[in-house]
């Protein structure tokens, strides 16, 4: 291989952005090496961790109450970037439900709700300070970055129901990163996940103005053995713009 080659090959390299370093405009929220500006649970255990670069979880924290990773600052409107992937998934859901587009659930001829058994890790993007304002990430069929909080809500409005129902699937398979842009402004929420824009806008009356941001855990063990869908997750390249 020629000398210009390799020089041009170098300076294509190059315009990769590094993990953790901010694009033009956002402030990361990672630094790549420890949890400065995240409030890990107290009594966590070190199952929340940081390792080649990449906050990682177990689902295993053995914080006595709230085990999930909170940012220490609220935010307001915002853009938040996050790279996401599920590790594994040892757990099979037996209640996946068929969800329509409309948000409502599938039901056969008798009018039972229709349900899947599929292997399933879970977790998610809380906003504004709380886990019903949540972007999910998980392995249902209709894809990461619904509102699952709102979306099963009695009180929801069908037109709302719908919106923060996913307009496609864009997941990429387990094991692989994902992006999220999440833009929360005023009373709304839009999400892209992988360049597709699985919700265009839902606006949430009851969003509160301002909160922190999260990463979910969920999931638990019964004598060894996964009793619900784990938080088998990792996050990188975690930027916010604020509006």
């Amino acid at each position: 291989m020629g000398m210009g080659m390799v020089a041009g090959l170098a300076g294509a390299v190059a315009v990769v952005a590094a993990d953790n370093q901010a694009p033009a405009g956002f402030v990361a929220l990672f630094n790549g090496k420890d949890f400065t500006g995240w409030k890990v649970p107290e009594g966590d255990g070190g199952h929340w961790r940081v390792v080649g670069g990449v906050i990682d979880y177990d689902a295993e924290s053995e914080a006595p109450g709230d085990k999930t990773l909170w940012s220490e600052k609220e935010y307001g409107d915002f853009v938040l970037q996050v790279d996401w992937r599920i590790t594994a998934t040892p757990y099979v859901n037996p209640n996946v439900p068929y969800i329509l587009p409309d948000g409502t659930h599938a039901r056969d001829i008798h009018g039972k709700e229709m349900r899947l058994a599929l292997p399933d890790s879970d977790s998610g993007v809380f906003l504004r300070g709380e886990g019903r304002f949540q972007v999910n990430i998980w392995c249902w069929p209709i894809g990461s970055g619904e509102m699952y909080g709102i979306r099963t809500d009695a009180k929801t409005s069908p037109e709302l129901r719908a919106a923060v129902t996913p307009r496609t699937q864009a997941d990429n398979p387990v094991g692989e990163w994902n992006r999220y842009e999440i833009t929360v402004r005023g009373k709304t929420v839009k999400v892209v996940l992988n360049g597709k824009t699985v919700l265009p806008g839902a606006t949430i009356p009851d969003l509160p103005a301002r909160g922190r941001i999260a990463f979910q855990h969920h999931g638990g063990k019964q004598n060894g053995e996964w009793n619900s869908p784990p938080s088998l997750v990792q996050f990188k390249n975690v930027f916010i713009k604020e509006l």
